[in-house]
C-alpha cells in the first residue's frame, strides 16, 4: 500500500498537465501552511472576493514572478486552488467545495479573520 497521497492531474487542451491533490488527500497541515503565508493568503482573498477563475498575472503580488510561481504551487499542492492552462494562462480557482466539504467553516474564518486583521492594522491589500 502506497503511503504516497493520491493526485489527480487536471489536463489542458495543449497536453500540459498539473498535479492536484485528490480531495481525500488533503491534510489539515499542509492547508494552514499554506495559509500562513502573507503572499498566499493574499492569492486566496483575492480568489474567494472575484468569485470565479483568475489568471497568476491578475492576481497583484509584489514579488518576482518565480515567487509567485512557488506561492500558486504552494497553494495547488496544499489543495487549497486548482489551476488549468487555457491558452497561455494559467488560471486559477479556488477549491472552496472541497475546503468546505472537509474542513466546515475554515475558509471562511481564516478569510474573515484576514478582513479583521486588516481593518485593525490598516493594512488595506
Amino acid at each position: 500500500m502506497s503511503t504516497q497521497p493520491s493526485t489527480s492531474a487536471t489536463a489542458a487542451p495543449s497536453g500540459r498537465t498539473l498535479e492536484h491533490p485528490d480531495r481525500s488527500a488533503i491534510r489539515l497541515e499542509a492547508v494552514l501552511h499554506a495559509l500562513s503565508d502573507p503572499m498566499r493568503l493574499r492569492v486566496v482573498r483575492a480568489l474567494a472576493s472575484h468569485g470565479s477563475e483568475m489568471a497568476c498575472s491578475d492576481v497583484e503580488l509584489d514579488v518576482s514572478k518565480s515567487t509567485c510561481t512557488h506561492h500558486f504551487r504552494v497553494l495547488r499542492e496544499a489543495g487549497v486552488i486548482s489551476q488549468i492552462y487555457r491558452g497561455t494562462s494559467k488560471m486559477n480557482g479556488l477549491r472552496r467545495a472541497d475546503l468546505d466539504m472537509i474542513f466546515p467553516g475554515l475558509l471562511d474564518s481564516v478569510l474573515a479573520a484576514a478582513e479583521g486583521e486588516e481593518r485593525r492594522l490598516g493594512t488595506a491589500r
